[in-house]
């Protein structure tokens, strides 16, 4: 089987609404399973290669400051 996952997860959020995607994202944050990892790291790669430094400088921040707890 020959999947891409990366094109698999873009193909089926691509169009959704800002609601549609929070809700993706919450469900797959709420869920806890594994499986939907690599769904996450697709979206935040999409969510990366869009922002500006100041957004990316922002992101790396709050991640820093998230990991410290």
């Amino acid at each position: 089987m020959n999947l891409n996952l990366r094109n698999a997860v873009i193909h089926n959020v691509t169009g959704n609404s800002q609601a549609e995607l929070q809700e993706t994202i919450v469900d797959a944050i709420q869920s806890g399973e594994e499986k939907m990892l690599p769904g996450l790291g697709v979206l935040f790669e999409v969510i990366w290669q869009n922002a500006s430094q100041e957004d990316k400088q922002e992101m790396l921040t709050t991640l820093e400051q998230g990991l410290k707890k």
